[in-house]
């Protein structure tokens, strides 16, 4: 559903993050970039103009890195493709932290708005106006494309980041398997909507945007059934996470890596009883976080002696 590391290559990396660029970014630059030849006295300012765009969506990436560690989350990968980026953030599981981790990508666009608008008026008092000059024309597209970003990442569907705000503000009232229930069917009736504005606009860009949402929103709605009934079901009491202190559910919620059959690993002590392979680590269903089985255990509790 999203890019990865594979068919990627590193860019560079910054604060600790790695940035990657998908091979499929060059083709679909090749097209928009001649397909705009003509727009620019020179082509180099359409070259210009594309890598200027990334840069934008790069910068709004790192502001949801930046914000998940801020939190105190994990942030160590973006992964930049044609229709974006991806910046893949694990805050710690409160709504809080998943709020501003996903509100500050956004944040990142309204703080250009004044920036690149400025920019615009500066050039545009010193003669370079964008009806006859380059630079002009690329400061409007700059600002109108950085408005637009803003303004389609914060429609509420999910996984967009107005539809993963949604269900971060309703996290607070409903908790979370419920809240991403929600959010992810409301998106899928809002990418409907997308769907007719590609038919409108005749769009090939907006068409496989809306096809890549629905697929997301559909995986979330899975996602949420599936959370739902790790969060109803009953609890190893003798076990708990080590870092966001969740005690883990009973029943068959690990995934064997050799013979791929579902077993739980708490009652087994990290034993597949199918193949008997075993593990000494297990994945928190929560934080999804990886850990030794032997920091998961909880001492006994401690019981003051009777008073005679």
């Amino acid at each position: 559903m999203l890019p990865t590391q594979q068919g990627s290559f590193r860019l560079f990396r910054l604060a600790g993050i790695q940035v990657y660029l998908h091979w499929t970014w060059f083709l679909v630059a090749a097209y928009m970039i001649s397909s705009r030849l003509g727009e620019y006295a020179s082509p180099l300012w359409n070259v210009l103009e594309y890598v200027s765009l990334f840069a934008i969506v790069l910068m709004h990436e790192f502001g949801h890195a930046l914000a998940c560690r801020q939190t105190g989350g994990y942030a160590e990968q973006i992964v930049l493709w044609p229709l974006g980026g991806v910046a893949f953030v694990q805050p710690p599981q409160r709504p809080g932290a998943t709020l501003w981790s996903i509100a500050a990508g956004p944040l990142v666009n309204v703080v250009l708005l004044p920036l690149l608008g400025g920019m615009l008026l500066l050039a545009s008092a010193a003669g370079f106006h964008s009806e006859t000059t380059d630079l002009g024309r690329y400061l409007t597209v700059l600002f109108v494309i950085n408005g637009i970003m803003l303004a389609f990442n914060l429609l509420p569907v999910y996984p967009l980041d107005g539809g993963q705000i949604v269900w971060a503000l309703l996290w607070f009232l409903l908790g979370r398997a419920r809240a991403l229930l929600v959010a992810s069917t409301i998106g899928i009736v809002g990418v409907f909507g997308l769907f007719l504005l590609a038919l409108y606009m005749r769009s090939a860009w907006f068409f496989i945007m809306s096809v890549f949402i629905l697929l997301n929103c559909w995986r979330a709605l899975l996602q949420a059934r599936q959370m739902a009934k790790v969060e109803a079901a009953p609890r190893h009491v003798d076990y708990i996470c080590p870092d966001c202190g969740t005690v883990p559910p009973a029943g068959p919620y690990w995934l064997c890596a050799r013979c791929g059959r579902p077993f739980d690993t708490f009652a087994t002590d990290g034993t597949c009883p199918h193949c008997m392979t075993n593990y000494e680590t297990a994945t928190c269903p929560h934080c999804r976080h990886l850990l030794p089985l032997s920091l998961w255990r909880q001492p006994p509790p401690i019981i003051p002696p009777r008073m005679s």
